[in-house]
């Protein structure tokens, strides 16, 4: 239990990583308000919580404003995989620039503690001699491509918590998350784990992006729910940005064997075009996690692999929406569970 309780938001609270962070906090004790409006999340990531007295629901987009007293937010609203943010770039960038405005806002007026959700996208299609990437690289990202809705919004975001923490002290986090995995992702979210699970448990091929060789290094839910309480909780003196990551880097080739090793199946790879502004290599220099929040992974990947396969393994596919149905941010209720 913490020493001390505090009221917690944290927005995209029902997603993948939103869930697993209230699942942490209530367990220490804390006061948790979990923030989301379904678009890609789903209500079976918080079912288990509904019933604590210290976690409440709010049903809300963090593109409006609202008002509520607390000590700390968590920003993890925003659509993360390349399926579902460019489903709707629009509304992507909206969730971003006008989700930062507004958790800032918030926190400014009842002085709240603010941590920021970025990404290792913001680094976009680093040079072969920029790797691994640390946190002062600026970035190659093309702001037109079909990626840009994600990699500038939280470019964008990153400037909005800087500035006011310049220019109206508000005391804020920003964590650049690399590839993460694990239970409560999404099964049609286009991320290159679930889809390789999904595709070997139902005896799919395994769709590969060019020929493999592009290189990702993939850090557990649990390690990095762990670094990002440490980062919310580090000195004031160490506001980020940080990345956050295993830097454990595998071929994408490599990951499919190993999935098909881990599932028993009898899939085989197949190739499809590279799409476009995909990043060839993503590796995190984790040098500035180690040092500040003595944090690094500790679950290999074969061994995180297993309890995510697990996990995929006991969910019905048929309840889960994919995200080129056009219902799919209309028709919550499939996010359920209820047929």
């Amino acid at each position: 239990m913490a020493d001390t309780i505090k009221r917690i938001l944290v927005t995209g609270g029902a997603g993948f990583l939103g869930s697993h962070i209230c699942e942490r906090l209530i367990a220490q004790g804390h006061d948790v308000i979990c923030l989301d409006n379904f678009f890609t999340s789903q209500k079976q990531n918080i079912t288990h919580l509904l019933g604590k007295p210290n976690f409440e629901f709010i049903r809300h987009d963090v593109t409006h404003p609202i008002w509520l007293e607390v000590d700390e937010i968590y920003n993890m609203a925003c659509p993360a995989s390349p399926v579902h943010y460019q489903y709707n770039p629009i509304k992507t960038m909206k969730v971003s620039v006008m989700g930062a405005i507004n958790v800032l806002g918030m926190a400014k007026r009842c002085r709240a503690k603010v941590l920021q959700a970025s990404t290792s996208e913001v680094y976009g299609d680093p040079p072969p001699d920029v790797h691994p990437q640390p946190e002062s690289y600026r970035g190659n990202v093309n702001p037109i491509g079909v990626r840009a809705c994600y990699d500038e919004g939280k470019r964008a975001a990153e400037t909005l918590f800087f500035d006011y923490h310049r220019s109206n002290n508000v005391n804020i986090r920003v964590v650049r998350i690399f590839n993460t995995y694990g239970p409560r992702m999404h099964p049609y979210d286009g991320r290159v784990v679930s889809n390789f699970i999904v595709q070997a448990l139902t005896g799919q091929d395994i769709t590969l992006y060019g020929d493999g060789s592009q290189t990702r290094s993939f850090c557990y839910v649990d390690d990095l729910v762990e670094a990002i309480i440490r980062m919310m909780n580090a000195p004031d003196s160490f506001i980020g940005p940080v990345n956050i990551g295993n830097p454990d880097e595998f071929t994408i080739k490599q990951l499919a064997e190993l999935v098909i090793k881990l599932t028993d199946s009898k899939s085989k790879l197949v190739h499809l075009p590279l799409p476009a502004d995909d990043p060839t290599q993503r590796k995190p220099d984790i040098t500035l996690a180690k040092k500040h929040l003595d944090w690094s992974p500790a679950i290999k990947l074969e061994q995180g692999l297993k309890k995510t396969i697990e996990y995929f393994s006991g969910i019905d596919l048929r309840h889960f929406r994919k995200p080129t149905d056009h219902t799919a941010h209309k028709n919550t209720e499939r996010y359920t569970g209820k047929k």
